[in-house]
C-alpha cells in the first residue's frame, strides 16, 4: 500500500517507539510507575515526562509552557473554554471542525471569511466584544498558510487573546507566536492519543475539567508517560531533520506537480504547506476513484469528516462549487514518502480518472 494521507495521521517514527517501551512495561519492569506518585518509580516516571515537556517545548515560542492533553481537540476545548465566557469568539471560516463547534457552542461566534486562494486577511473587522481570535497556522484540508503574525497583532490591538491551531505545522515550519497554541503528536510522527497546549506566561486560564489538576491544576487526570515520551522524542526527531524534511517534502512537491498537472488546485500554490496536494477533476466521481485504486491511500477531504456525506466547508468557503468540492482529492506525503510512490500513486489515479472519461 502507499499512504498518502499525512494530514489526516502520520507513521510513528522509530524514535517515538523507542522512546515509548521502557514506559510500557509490565510485571517485573520498573516503568509502569504513575508519575503522579511520591515513590522512586514516580520520579522516574515523573522526570521521563518532564524530560518530554521540554523537548516539545523546543518548539514553541519562548516565554510559555507546556500542558499535557488527550490530543488537539482537549487542547483546543481547554484554550476556547478555558480563557473566559463573555464576549465573542472569531474564527476563520476554515477552521478545524474542532475549533469552529467549540467555538459555536461556547457562546457568541463571529466567523471570518477567506479569500479563493484560502487566506484569511485581516482587512475585517472583528466584534466589538471580541475575547479570542482563532486562526489556524497550516490548514488540513488545502495546506493553505495563513498570516498569523498580523492576526496576533490584529487581535492585540482589539484586546483579544489570539488562538492557533498549529497541528499542520509544528514540526514542519516555525511556530508562530499566539497567546495559545494547539498541537497533536501523531501530526508529527508520535503516537495518537497525545496531544499540548502551549500557554503564553501570563495568560489566564481556568480549568474545564475538574479533578487532580496534574496539569498545572489545568488538565487533570494522569499523564502517560509512554504516550509523552513518544511524543518527545518526535518532537526533537522534527526538530534535528525540519530543513532536511522540508527538502525532501519540495522534491516531493514538484514531482507531483508534474504528474497531476491536468488537475485544478485547491487553494494557494505558493502560501501553502507543500506536502499538502489538494486537487480537482470537474465530473471526477471520487467515491468510484477511491474504490478503483484501493491500495494508495488519499483523501476526498478531511478524514474527521470523511462518511459525512457533507461537503468540504473549507472548499465552499474558498469559493469551490458542490460539484467541485465533491470532485476533490487530497494527498498528503512527508518524511517517509518516497519518489517512487509518488510517481506509481499518480499513475494509478491518472489512470483511474481516465477510465472515468477525464
Amino acid at each position: 500500500m502507499i499512504y498518502l494521507d499525512y494530514q489526516a495521521t502520520t507513521p510513528l517514527a522509530p524514535e517515538a517507539r523507542d522512546a515509548m517501551m521502557r514506559w510500557l512495561d509490565g510485571p517485573g519492569g520498573t516503568g509502569f510507575g504513575n508519575p503522579h506518585s511520591p515513590h522512586r518509580m514516580g520520579r522516574q516516571a515523573k522526570a521521563a515526562v518532564e524530560m518530554a515537556r521540554d523537548q516539545v517545548a523546543a518548539l514553541f515560542p519562548a516565554g510559555g509552557k507546556v500542558i499535557f492533553t488527550s490530543g488537539a481537540t482537549e487542547a483546543i476545548n481547554l484554550a476556547i473554554r478555558g480563557s473566559g465566557t463573555q464576549g465573542t469568539v472569531s474564527v476563520s471560516a476554515i477552521e478545524h471542525a474542532a475549533v469552529l463547534d467549540t467555538a459555536r457552542d461556547a457562546g457568541a461566534c463571529h466567523v471570518l471569511n477567506v479569500a479563493r486562494d484560502g487566506q484569511c486577511n485581516t482587512r475585517q473587522d472583528l466584534p466589538a466584544d471580541t475575547r479570542l481570535v482563532c486562526l489556524m497556522q497550516v490548514n488540513n484540508e488545502i495546506g493553505t498558510i495563513q498570516p498569523t503574525v498580523e492576526w496576533h497583532r490584529k487581535a492585540k490591538e482589539n484586546n483579544a487573546l489570539y488562538f492557533c491551531d498549529a497541528v499542520q505545522a509544528y514540526g514542519k515550519i516555525e511556530v508562530t507566536g499566539a497567546d495559545m497554541i494547539a498541537v497533536s503528536a501523531h501530526k508529527f510522527h508520535g503516537p495518537k492519543g497525545v496531544g499540548a497546549l502551549w500557554v503564553r506566561d501570563g495568560v489566564d486560564l481556568h480549568e474545564v475539567q475538574t479533578g487532580g489538576g496534574q496539569e498545572f491544576g489545568l488538565r487533570s487526570g494522569t499523564v502517560s508517560p509512554a504516550l509523552v515520551a513518544g511524543m518527545g522524542a518526535a518532537a526533537a526527531e522534527a526538530r534535528d531533520r525540519m530543513a532536511q524534511d522540508a527538502d525532501h517534502v519540495e522534491a516531493l512537491w514538484h514531482r507531483a506537480c508534474e504528474l497531476f498537472g491536468g488537475w485544478e488546485f485547491n487553494g494557494s500554490e505558493d502560501a501553502r504547506w507543500h506536502g499538502n496536494l489538494n486537487i480537482r477533476r470537474d465530473g471526477l466521481d471520487v467515491n468510484r476513484l477511491m474504490s478503483d485504486v484501493r491500495d494508495v491511500m488519499f483523501s476526498a477531504g478531511s478524514a474527521c469528516a470523511s462518511g459525512s456525506g457533507r461537503t468540504s466547508h473549507v472548499l465552499e468557503a474558498i469559493g469551490c462549487s458542490k460539484a467541485q468540492a465533491k470532485s476533490s482529492i487530497r494527498l498528503g506525503f512527508g518524511r517517509y514518502t518516497t519518489l517512487e510512490e509518488i510517481e506509481e500513486a499518480a499513475g494509478k489515479i491518472n489512470a483511474a480518472a481516465k477510465e472515468q472519461g477525464l
